[in-house]
């Protein structure tokens, strides 16, 4: 060997070690290249995951919003369903001008046979004068007719006027006894009874007042009534009643 010269490598030995060589740096290669796909596909899965996350977060906010409008919605419909049946049920005032209602005078009296078990019925003015029937009410034979069903104030004043010097005098024509008082009814009549109802009654003495007397008698309350009723005013004695004015006998009704 000369001097100088290291020793030569074979040829079979170069060649091994080129292709070792050759063999790591594919193998690191193919490994870098592996990292280089593991790292996308964790980079591409934790994308997807927080795209889906997103997503996920969208939809629940979405059906919460859903949620939200169908509950307002609803509530929107359940108030405007209350509100139509609040309009439905309400039922505006009516002014007194729209309800029925009569105020009667007293007139002369006629020679009338009276009903079946009932003193005398006065009978009443109803057009002339302060005297008016209104909306539907009616007078008829005496009586008030009232035309629709509610609760009504009913009133009578019946003013007595004579002139008797002593109580329980007897008439030395006819041996009778004259009656020491006098008496109003407000009677109603109607078809759901056999019999007519007293409604108000009003008794007073007239003993010892005086040659002459006069007694005004006042009746008023509310009862209810129903369409067709029929109202009317007995007395006592008839031929007692003051018509003279129409402020001392009267007699009326009105729909509260």
């Amino acid at each position: 060997m000369p001097k100088g010269e290291g020793p030569a490598l074979e040829p079979e030995t170069g060649m091994g070690m080129l292709q070792e060589g050759g063999s790591d740096y594919r193998t690191n290669h193919s490994a870098r290249r592996d990292l280089r796909k593991m790292n996308s596909a964790v980079t591409f899965c934790a994308l997807l995951a927080f795209i889906l996350a997103i997503l996920m977060a969208y939809l629940l906010v979405d059906n919460f919003r859903s949620q939200q409008d169908m509950c307002a919605t609803g509530q929107f419909l359940r108030a405007r369903e209350s509100d139509r049946l609040r309009q439905r049920a309400y039922i505006p005032p009516r002014f007194n001008t729209d309800k029925p209602r009569a105020h009667l005078t007293a007139v002369r009296q006629k020679s009338m046979t009276p009903m079946k078990d009932s003193w005398p019925a006065l009978q009443w003015e109803h057009k002339l004068g302060s005297a008016f029937i209104k909306n539907q009410m009616n007078y008829t034979n005496n009586f008030l007719v009232i035309p629709e069903s509610g609760d009504y104030f009913v009133y009578s004043q019946v003013t007595f006027r004579g002139s008797t010097p002593e109580c329980g005098k007897i008439n030395q024509k006819n041996r009778s006894t004259k009656p020491n008082y006098v008496t109003q009814i407000i009677t109603r009549v109607t078809d759901r009874y056999p019999e007519p109802t007293q409604l108000l009654t009003g008794t007073k003495s007239i003993c010892e007042i005086g040659s002459t007397w006069f007694i005004p008698i006042y009746l008023g309350a509310v009862f209810p009534m129903q369409e067709g009723d029929k109202l009317m005013v007995n007395v006592s004695d008839i031929s007692l009643v003051d018509y003279t004015k129409e402020d001392k006998t009267f007699f009326g009704a009105f729909l509260l």
